[in-house]
């Protein structure tokens, strides 16, 4: 079986293109999600994910740089020759399914934005990209 699940934050706002399918055209959305490490320090992992079709007009829709999310997907590998003549080989999750670790502030609370919400999940903040830490 070829199944992975992932909780972790977008490092930038998703890759969106559309591929010609035929007579249709068929969404794909890669981005890269930071995974915390279960170390004492400050350690992360980043996975490179692939979204198509209607995940894909999903992830363009909803997600950015910064967002927390849950996904589950598979791995797949595939290889390339780059411009110089050299084989690349790639390792990407597929998604199959996301979901929302956090709640984005409705702006109706003034003050810390981050108070925790009924569900015990903590609000986006509206400065997220200031925030950040990655580029």
């Amino acid at each position: 079986m070829n199944k992975c699940m992932f909780i972790g934050r977008l490092v930038r706002d998703p890759d969106v293109r559309y591929a010609q399918t035929g007579n249709e055209s068929m969404c794909v959305a890669r981005f890269t999600l930071a995974v915390d490490r279960r170390t004492t320090k400050n350690e992360a992992d980043f996975i490179s994910c692939v979204a198509f079709g209607k995940n894909g007009e999903f992830i363009e829709k909803h997600l950015k740089k910064g967002v927390k999310i849950g996904l589950v997907g598979r791995l797949q590998t595939g290889s390339y020759t780059n411009k110089e003549g050299r084989k690349v080989y790639t390792t990407d999750v597929v998604v199959e399914e996301t979901t929302f670790c956090e709640k984005k502030a409705d702006g109706s609370a003034e003050g810390s934005s981050e108070a925790p919400q009924e569900e015990g999940f903590m609000n986006i903040p509206d400065n997220i990209d200031d925030e950040v830490p990655f580029t």
